[in-house]
């Protein structure tokens, strides 16, 4: 029994298993999670795994087959039970009456709910009738880049055969359904009429069927299968001719030099996202992985890349084909206007290209076009890109379009790489299931596609403001000069929201060096920046004569020269995304309320709230909204009262620092004490898209003080 494996990992815990010993439902996912979690084996979403069992049926009491499998649009690495649909084993197979072809495709999948068994199942997926019509207890199906190499080659049933001695049937491409069910069980019957035990069936361009009669048996059978096929690949890399044709640009792939990569990749993200965000905002996601850099630096890209991609579950994430860029990565990206010039012709070929690939394809029943832009771009020496409406979709893009080039690379080594024809590309596509899943899918949030820069955001009314933004769909970068505070930051954002919405780095306001990477850090996680929060401050109160040189520099350069200097950085950045953003400063009651020791901090808030001013007068042509958000009294998990400000403004109004927030809320017209919530929510207000014809205002969070009303 092998055990050991070079290509694949095995998982199996034999202790783990026998807890579950007779429960084959618990063995089946637990099967289908070990499978999942190596993206060799399968992409996330991709294929499907079930059981088939004898259960008692609750109407009858008698016992009857009943087939548990992963439910549409679920994760096998991530599977539970409740995400699972079981069906009446007998009910599904009668269906084969009521089947006139390959017309009622789409009709046969509703029918699939007349077959439920467990009330609480997920929907059937379009797999369901091609693991109903193979008679085996455990099924794996699986989308494995060694395995779909071989499917999507031109030799593939060939190559199967051989490499299989024919213990591995063939079934060539079709798009799944229940006619499909029916080929791969006449695969099998034929098979066997020839005496031949099948260990399973490659289906061309698409994945792999393997089995078992128990869930150990069929995991050990699709590890050994998949290690045959990577083992084979490995054995002919290079054989016949260079990967890919050898490197093209082989300087580029052999640096080793990564930051002179990213550091070029965030200085054109933002011009891509923006070329990209014609129809809607994108996110982005950026990769110089090694297999990546071998693609795109290699003689074969031009020839390669327009094909597109062969599997099924590839291909709706990436789209047709991706779009290669031709300008040179040592042009100087900082000249956004020349580098535009050369982009802009680029994406409308590409947008043309895509529309007339529709009309061609189009049926009289096809949605309406989407979305014309690429999800993939790939620029040569730098890396890859890719952009889609939220974070998760675009790092996803980017896994399947690696999972694509590691099937094109095995399928030249062995043969010659086939995509799907562009017809049969379109109606996956553009299929009307597919199009009733997008839009059984939820409203965008009102920030979804934005991506939100927060200073000073592990803690206090930064953080609320970083939550208060990320719950409405925006993806936050969290920052701080405390690596601690950001670190425990970004562990409680991703257990809220998941860590693609988080990305963090280190920052101080006050040095142009650190603001300059921070913005990298953003593009590179995101691909740009919509909304700049200066939040990041600090006071200190004391009387005038107290007052020394480095309390006054330290408070201006926090306050005036850090949200100078960060709104600068963000400016150049949302200027070449070219549609707008905006700037939401954190500014105070006391930028326009005198009081005493106060001078150093109330003077740089009236400094903020007058650039505020200035900035939406300069930025109004570029559509950068520029508001200010002016609190008072916010002690709940600020930092503003370290540093002796509560002593001091306690000794300033005559009351100690423990009576301070009662206070604060008696003298105000609301009696309210002021929360960091508070201030999120007025944020929210200026950039959740009810103000976008607002710039240069205020707005008081600070329960009713009359003295700050004219401001």
């Amino acid at each position: 029994m092998q055990t050991k494996f070079k290509h694949v990992s095995y998982l199996w815990d034999e202790a783990k298993a026998a807890n579950m010993a007779g429960d084959e439902v618990a063995l089946f996912i637990y099967r289908s999670n070990l499978l999942g979690t190596d993206l060799r084996l399968t992409n996330y979403g991709g294929g499907n795994t079930s059981v088939k069992i004898m259960d008692k049926d609750p109407l009858t009491g008698r016992q009857t087959e009943v087939m548990w499998i992963k439910g549409s649009g679920g994760d096998i690495g991530t599977l539970k039970k409740s995400g699972c649909a079981a069906l009446y084993m007998e009910r599904l197979l009668s269906l084969e009456k009521i089947y006139k072809g390959l017309a009622q495709e789409d009709e046969m999948v509703e029918l699939f709910n007349h077959c439920i068994f467990d009330l609480a199942s997920k929907a059937p997926s379009i797999d369901t009738p091609l693991h109903g019509f193979l008679p085996f207890a455990h099924i794996d199906h699986l989308h494995p880049d060694a395995a779909i190499a071989i499917a999507a080659s031109k030799d593939g049933k060939k190559i199967t055969e051989e490499l299989f001695n024919g213990e591995i049937g063939w079934v060539g491409w079709q798009r799944p359904g229940f006619d499909l069910g029916l080929k791969l069980r006449h695969c099998l019957e034929e098979n066997k009429a020839k005496g031949i035990a099948l260990k399973g069936i490659m289906l061309g361009s698409h994945g792999l069927f393997t089995w078992g009669d128990t869930a150990y048996a069929s995991y050990l059978n699709t590890l050994e299968v998949i290690e045959k096929c990577a083992e084979y690949l490995a054995n002919n890399y290079g054989k016949k001719r260079p990967v890919f044709g050898g490197q093209k640009i082989a300087t580029a792939a052999q640096n080793p030099n990564k930051e002179i990569r990213e550091q070029k990749a965030a200085q054109i993200a933002p011009i891509l996202r923006g070329l990209c965000s014609s129809e809607r905002k994108m996110i982005g996601h950026f990769t110089d992985d090694a297999s990546v850099l071998q693609f795109i630096n290699s003689n074969d890209l031009d020839r390669l890349a327009p094909l597109g991609t062969s599997c099924p579950d590839h291909f709706l994430r990436t789209k047709i084909s991706p779009l290669v860029l031709t300008i040179d990565a040592s042009e100087n990206l900082e000249d956004t206007d020349a580098i535009k010039a050369k982009l802009v012709p680029l994406f409308e070929a590409y947008r043309q290209m895509y529309a007339a690939y529709y009309e061609a394809c189009k049926h009289a029943n096809s949605p309406a076009i989407r979305d014309k832009n690429p999800v993939v771009i790939l620029f040569k020496g730098v890396g890859m890109f890719t952009f889609a409406k939220d974070k998760t979709t675009a790092r996803l893009a980017s896994e399947y379009y690696i999972n694509a080039i590691n099937v094109m690379r095995g399928a030249e080594a062995v043969s010659e790489y086939t995509a799907l024809p562009h017809q049969e590309a379109f109606d996956i596509e553009y299929w009307l299931l597919e199009e009733a899943k997008l839009q059984r899918m939820p409203k965008p949030k009102p920030l979804s596609g934005r991506i939100a820069l927060i200073t000073g955001s592990a803690g206090g009314i930064g953080k609320a403001i970083a939550k208060k933004f990320a719950e409405e769909g925006a993806c936050v970068v969290l920052n701080d000069i405390n690596q601690e505070r950001l670190d425990e930051a970004k562990e409680e954002f991703i257990k809220l929201f998941g860590k693609d919405a988080v990305a963090t780095t280190l920052l101080n306001v006050t040095d142009i060096n650190a603001i300059q990477t921070a913005m990298k850090n953003t593009c590179l996680a995101f691909g740009g920046v919509d909304i700049i929060v200066n939040n990041a401050g600090i006071s200190i109160s004391k009387p005038i004569q107290d007052h020394t040189i480095e309390d006054w520099d330290k408070i201006y350069d926090i306050l005036v020269k850090g949200q100078f200097l960060v709104s600068q950085q963000g400016v150049e950045v949302m200027q070449k995304q070219d549609f707008g953003g905006d700037i939401v400063n954190i500014v105070s009651k006391n930028a326009v309320v005198a009081g005493a020791n106060n001078l150093a901090y109330g003077s740089a808030k009236a400094a903020q709230a007058h650039a505020t001013r200035l900035m939406a007068a300069e930025l109004g042509a570029d559509k950068i909204r520029v508001n200010m958000v002016n609190p008072d009294a916010v002690i709940a998990g600020s930092n503003i009262w370290a540093g002796g400000w509560a002593e001091g403004r306690a000794k300033a109004y005559g009351v100690s620092v423990e009576e301070l927030p009662a206070y604060y809320a008696i003298r105000t017209l609301l009696n309210e004490i002021i929360l960091p919530e508070d201030i999120a929510n007025a944020a929210f207000a200026f950039v959740g898209g009810l103000l976008n014809k607002s710039t240069g205002n205020a707005m008081n969070v600070d329960g009713g003080i009359a003295m700050g009303f004219l401001r």
